[in-house]
């Protein structure tokens, strides 16, 4: 079995190729709360979720270079307000923070989504003011981390989540996907406690994870057999929570 260094190894030289983007969402109104933007998809991932809907980014290579990107971005300075940085996982690119840093130079706002395994390239962001807000997601408690993640790399996602609840300048949001093979109501009630003891006061977003034959994931699983209770959570959570 494939160890979380020999895991990190692949992604670094993946992460050096000359083409990090995977494609380009071209626009969207509800990835980058107030503002309109696009979405640009780095290929490549340090974690191997089981529910991932994105095995093509996640394992694939990329297809854009950094130059497409920047000239997409130069065709809508004026007609989008800001940019998502997604993936895969964005923070794996060893050139995600000079490209944050242009597209910042033509104006846009950039919102990052991250695992939080790589907190040195969140805290190089947030240092250089190159982010203006973070989507974070909390994969599972401490326990379950590995077996939902691949990777038993918590302490690394933990460390990002005090970086961001420790300063105020970056609004973030947390949330949380859920498929009842991995996770159950007590699971999420231990992220909520978790993120109330770190500081954490916003809302925790639990997001349905969707499994079936017509829905190709990165590790097989099967279809959700029952969705989590929300009455029973939202009654006992110490966070408001919001169900997608």
């Amino acid at each position: 079995m494939a160890t979380l260094a020999d895991n990190e190894r692949r992604e670094r030289r993946r992460a050096r190729r000359a083409t990090p983007f995977h494609a380009i969402t071209p626009f969207t109104l509800l990835d980058f709360p107030g503002r309109s933007a696009c979405i640009l998809w780095v290929a490549g991932c340090n974690m191997r979720c089981g529910y991932c809907h994105n095995p093509d980014i996640v394992l694939g290579e990329g297809k854009l270079t950094e130059e497409d990107a920047l000239a997409f971005l130069r065709r809508r300075q004026g007609l989008l307000d800001g940019i998502v940085l997604s993936g895969g996982e964005a923070t794996i690119w060893p050139g995600l923070a000079d490209f944050a840093a242009m597209a910042k130079a033509l104006g846009f706002a950039v919102k990052l989504d991250t695992n939080g395994l790589r907190p040195d390239v969140v805290a190089r962001l947030l240092d250089r003011r190159l982010i203006d807000q973070v989507a974070l997601d909390y994969k599972a408690p401490a326990a379950r981390f590995e077996k939902v993640t691949g990777t038993p790399a918590f302490a690394r996602f933990a460390r990002t989540l005090d970086l961001l609840c420790r300063q105020s300048d970056v609004p973030f949001d947390v949330r949380t996907t859920v498929h009842d093979a991995l996770l159950d109501e007590n699971d999420v009630l231990d992220i909520t406690i978790d993120l109330t003891r770190r500081g954490y006061s916003g809302t925790l977003a639990v997001q349905q994870a969707v499994a079936g034959p017509d829905r190709p994931l990165l590790t097989p699983l099967p279809p959700v057999r029952r969705k989590l209770d929300a009455v029973w959570l939202a009654a006992r959570s110490a966070l408001p929570l919001a169900f997608r």
